[in-house]
């Protein structure tokens, strides 16, 4: 069986939301210092030894989340249906980093999205 590479890299974002229909403070607006940590495999690394530059895949997350910092997360289109938890909001990274980085080499594997240190929702697709 071929091994496979996977990298990740961290980065943070500030942005208030609110969850519609929660029973308790959390329907309120408030707002949270959000980690994202985004994980792509590759299975193939090129002639220096690298499977995808970790410059390409911060440049992808910083244009994925410039419209998500410093706003209220319940404006943007993308939650304009659904809460923009911290499921909805892995999710939403998963796709947009994907269109971004997909490649027959690369691929996200999947997004962790943190509200605090000690919680986090992932999302990957199998």
């Amino acid at each position: 069986m071929p091994g496979v590479f996977e990298i990740s890299v961290t980065t943070e974002f500030s942005a208030a939301h609110s969850l519609q229909g929660y029973p308790g403070n959390c329907a309120q607006v408030h707002g949270h210092n959000w980690t994202v940590e985004v994980f792509v495999r590759c299975r193939e690394l090129n002639a220096i030894g690298i499977g995808i530059d970790f410059r390409e895949v911060k440049r992808a997350i910083k244009e994925s989340i410039e419209n998500l910092d410093h706003s209220c997360l319940n404006e943007h289109p993308a939650f304009e249906h659904t809460n923009p938890s911290s499921e909805n909001i892995a999710r939403f990274l998963y796709k947009e980093l994907g269109a971004r980085i997909n490649s027959e080499n690369a691929k996200i594997s999947r997004v962790k999205i943190s509200e605090t240190p000690n919680t986090g929702a992932y999302y990957w697709e199998e």
